[in-house]
């Protein structure tokens, strides 16, 4: 234990055992009989669904009061609150918040214009836990890489519909009764139940549509609720449905892997010294990306509560969505040429990047190539729970609950063509920094007569499934005088299981002759118009149906069993096992004017690695995709972790809080299991690392906040975690098995490594209502990070941190009719590493909109614009060196309510 944790560990200690005796001293008399309560989630569920709410005000100051009377630091965002923002999935909702952040992606997918993922503080999502009802929810992606090779511990939000929220609570500080397993904090989803609803009969549902500008797409939304509940209040049932289907296009420039530097022993550094060390782009490319989302699933919630003292409940939740899509990606392809041949003479080089340069063809040399990808994806998400609240005496409660998870992310099929193109016809580029795409041409034949080459890995199944099993025993011992309130106490054990699976694929065959006089179809009209730059635009492709027909008809399907010459992909496979126990006791105190609480929580992991390396030497296992050596790894943890909340009243309308904690988040899926993989094109790669240590982060937090006012705040907060073991990804020199030369071949491989950190920041917030009708918000958070690690930019920079985050908004509602707009926006942060170098996302903000019309009491309608803006999302590698460019389009939300 490091000398940090003993401090704060034994100060907390110190507390408690000081509590217990002024507790004994001021208990002389018998206490009253403490109010029957349940506890954690399903007690912060039942007071946010206590009160009566309409509209955009009355949710708004439901959220505030929440948020004063809690003794930690929490924000809240209320079911009016989802129901009025412009928002349709629960990421989208929580972005307005303080302290907030959320990407659209996951791993190298690139930008979106849907969120997927949340973090807190600018730091990576993966140390930000997500949490439905106070368990976990098991997770998957539908992008393939994030089902195999990029695998983090956040949730994909995308598979979660805002229909279904009750509220959402954002713990900023630590409680020793909060499940561990999120460092920087935890986001709780809170549904509804079925003896939470005032009338005995409920019924809800949305018919609409949504309408994609750039897919030039309109398609249904519909969802559903209907809940029962008898006379007497023992006996309630809640079926909710949703099927949400959505068609989107996005028009992008990649440069794949980034730029890569010519060498000195490279033709073109041999013919042109002062080139050597000099940048210049790999590939760039003209890309088109097509998908539909259609998801479906509901929730379904029976409670029986057969006397006072005991509720018992049973939820069942599943969101599947099936995502396939189709991305087509015209490239230059510098790396192919622009080694063994130097620029024609007039080429600018500029802070170490070849950044003007033009090529005269050479017979024989491609200068393009072109990959078309159709994959068959899906992603699905489900939980099932069974809990049961009792009041065992007049000052002693409990909650019991056991459930199991599961999330899934597959593609069974992948259809893949990459062709070379443009032979002899030479090349060109032209730079404008990070901040605007890069012109370039390629000349010859671009045709499909101009195909010089083919090539397909395609059809390869590969399969994500995260599970885990649990049961928490939460207890609640309350007293009705003395400083000491109540004591929390409880265990929780979980055994969880993450695994990428890539069993078996088609071995392809002669399917160039079969594909070439296939179906094609062209670009859109006014393709990447939004992105600007001048590069190819009016460009073809095959169609999806082609590439299937001509794959499956001229590929042979080879299974697991198949040994040396089958398609199991071992090195795409590993497994990560961990059993979880923990145990806490909190101690809650409220005294005149102050409260708080003290508590400790106990965790100890044991974690199974298994997982592949690629081996010349007695392999265990081939196949055609090389030879493997099963390794297996175990590690052990155990950790006492500390927290403590104190809220003081100065006045009747100003509060401070004060918070101090230990948490602590494990490595990632995939940083600790991934087996080593590498891209021909770039010789470069990645791979785990199963010797890397959990995320320890020691916190402190203070926050002042002015009430002013009914619906009036200004807080101000400062905040700082102190990282220790963050992991930062390293670049290694590899040997691994390439399937272009089948043999083992050199690789930049990028891996993950234990690194320090730390992050210091403030936040400011204010909210106020102009008149009875009219109000308006903003927030602002400063988040300095900085890790150990030094990037091969030279960077000191901590993943996921964005070092200014604000949120502006105004609204307005009357009786019938409410508008409410919003802006929100995140300075540049680093992503991880694209090929060996760091790429970064650019600033970004979006526009968002939504209006209200209650046309009668059982029939309202809404209409909701997101990215109203427009925004092109830029990547890059430094200022001089761009990543990619991405433009979504503004999608538009037309919904009827109807209430019977």
């Amino acid at each position: 234990m490091n000398y940090k944790q003993s401090i704060l560990s034994a100060a907390i200690v110190a507390s408690l055992s000081f509590a217990a005796q002024l507790h004994a001293q001021e208990t002389a008399t018998a206490p009253a009989p403490a109010p029957q309560a349940a506890s954690n989630a399903e007690q912060d569920a039942t007071d946010l669904d206590t009160v009566t709410v309409i509209g955009i005000r009355g949710s708004m100051e439901k959220s505030l009061d929440t948020k004063r009377n809690a003794d930690a630091r929490v924000e809240v965002v209320t079911a009016e609150d989802v129901g009025k923002l412009p928002a349709h999935n629960v990421a989208d909702t929580l972005q307005r918040l303080p302290g907030v952040n959320i990407s659209s992606s996951s791993a190298d997918e690139g930008g979106f214009d849907e969120a997927d993922r949340v973090s807190l503080r600018g730091t990576s999502p993966s140390l930000t836990q997500t949490l439905i009802n106070g368990h976990s929810v098991g997770s998957a992606d539908w992008f393939v890489l994030s089902q195999g090779s990029n695998v983090g511990r956040s949730v994909s939000y995308t598979l979660l519909p805002s229909e279904l929220v009750s509220s959402v609570e954002v713990n900023k500080s630590s409680q020793a009764k909060l499940q561990d397993g999120g460092t920087t904090g935890t986001v709780n989803i809170i549904t509804r139940r079925p003896l939470q609803f005032a009338d005995q009969i409920t019924a809800e549902a949305s018919i609409g549509a949504v309408r994609s500008d750039q897919a030039e797409s309109t398609d249904p939304q519909l969802s559903g609720l209907f809940n029962y509940k008898n006379d007497a209040g023992t006996f309630g049932v809640m079926v909710q449905a949703f099927k949400q289907k959505r068609e989107l296009r996005r028009e992008a420039q990649e440069v794949p892997g980034g730029f890569f530097q010519i060498g000195a022993t490279d033709a073109a550094g041999i013919s042109n010294p002062d080139l050597v060390g000099v940048y210049a782009p790999g590939l760039l490319g003209s890309t088109l990306f097509e998908q539909t989302r259609d998801r479906k699933g509901g929730l379904v919630d029976i409670q029986f509560k057969p006397n006072d003292d005991l509720t018992l409940g049973l939820s069942h939740f599943t969101s599947d969505m099936k995502a396939n899509n189709y991305n087509r990606n015209f490239m230059l392809w510098g790396g192919n040429f622009a080694r063994s041949q130097a620029p024609d003479p007039g080429y600018v080089v500029e802070n170490g990047v070849l950044t003007n340069a033009t090529y005269a063809g050479v017979a024989g040399t491609d200068y393009a190539v072109y990959d078309m990808i159709y994959r068959e994806a899906s992603a699905k998400s489900s939980y099932t729970t069974l809990d049961a609240d009792w009041q065992i005496t007049d000052n002693l409660s409990s909650r019991f609950q056991a459930g199991t998870t599961s999330g899934e992310g597959s593609t069974p099929r992948q259809f893949i063509a990459e062709v070379t193109l443009a032979r002899g016809g030479g090349a060109s580029w032209n730079t404008h920094g990070a901040g605007s795409p890069v012109d370039w041409t390629v000349g010859g034949d671009i045709s499909p007569a101009g195909v010089t080459g083919f090539g397909t890995w395609g059809n390869q199944e590969v399969t994500a499934k995260d599970d885990e099993d649990w049961f928490t025993a939460d207890f609640s011992q309350y007293f009705n005088s003395g400083t000491l309130s109540s004591i929390d106490f409880g265990a929780r054990y979980a055994d969880h299981t993450r695994e990428a699976l890539s069993p078996e694929g088609a071995s392809p065959g002669d399917i160039w002759p079969a594909l070439q006089n296939g179906a094609t179809g062209m670009y859109p009209s006014g393709f990447a118009g939004d992105i600007g730059g001048d590069f190819p635009r009016n460009l073809w492709y095959f169609t999806p149906g082609a590439l299937q027909e001509a794959i499956l008809a001229n590929s042979t399907w080879l299974s697991d069993n198949d040994g040396p010459t089958g398609r199991h992909n071992y090195g795409g496979e590993w497994k990560v096992a961990e059993k979880n126990f923990a145990a806490y006791v909190q101690a809650n105190f409220v005294g005149d004017r102050w409260s708080g609480n003290f508590g400790l929580r106990y965790v100890n992991v044991d974690q199974d690695i298994d997982t592949y390396f690629a081996d010349t030497v007695s392999p265990d296992v081939s196949s055609l995709f090389g030879a493997w050596d099963r390794r297996h790894y175990n590690n052990k943890y155990s950790r006492v972790l500390p927290s403590a909340n104190l809220k003081f009243e100065l006045a009747d309308d100003l509060l401070f809080r004060f918070a101090a904690s230990q948490t602590q988040t494990l490595p990632d899926y995939s940083a600790l299991g991934a087996s080593s993989w590498g891209s021909d094109l770039n010789r470069t790669g990645g791979g785990g690392n199963p010797n890397l240590k959990p995320v320890l982060s020691t916190n402190f937090d203070a926050n002042l906040e002015w009430y002013f006012m009914p619906r009036g705040l200004l807080s101000l907060g400062a905040f700082s975690m102190d990282l220790k073991d963050y992991v930062a990804f390293g670049v290694e020199t590899q040997m691994l098995f390439s399937e272009l030369t089948h043999q083992l071949e050199a690789y930049q491989v990028s891996v993950p490594i234990n690194a320090d950190g730390k992050v210091h920041g403030l936040e400011v917030a204010y909210e106020q209502p102009i008149g009875e009708h009219f109000g308006v918000n903003a927030n602002y958070t400063y988040s300095d990070g900085s890790s150990s690690h030094t990037w091969a930019d030279g960077s000191n920079n901590l993943q996921g941190n964005s070092q200014d985050t604000y949120n502006v908004g105004a609204y307005f509602e009357n009786d019938t009719f409410g508008a409410r707009v919003s802006y929100t926006r995140r300075s540049s942060f680093l992503i991880a590493l694209s090929g060996a170098n760091p790429y970064y996302q650019d600033d970004f903000g979006t526009l968002s909109a939504s209006l209200n019309y209650k046309a009668t009491d059982w029939l309202s309608i809404s209409l909701d614009g997101l990215n109203l803006n427009n925004p092109t999302i830029k990547y890059y590698q430094s200022a001089a060196i761009p990543t990619s460019f991405y433009s979504n389009g503004r999608q538009y939300y037309l919904n009827f309510r109807f209430k019977f």
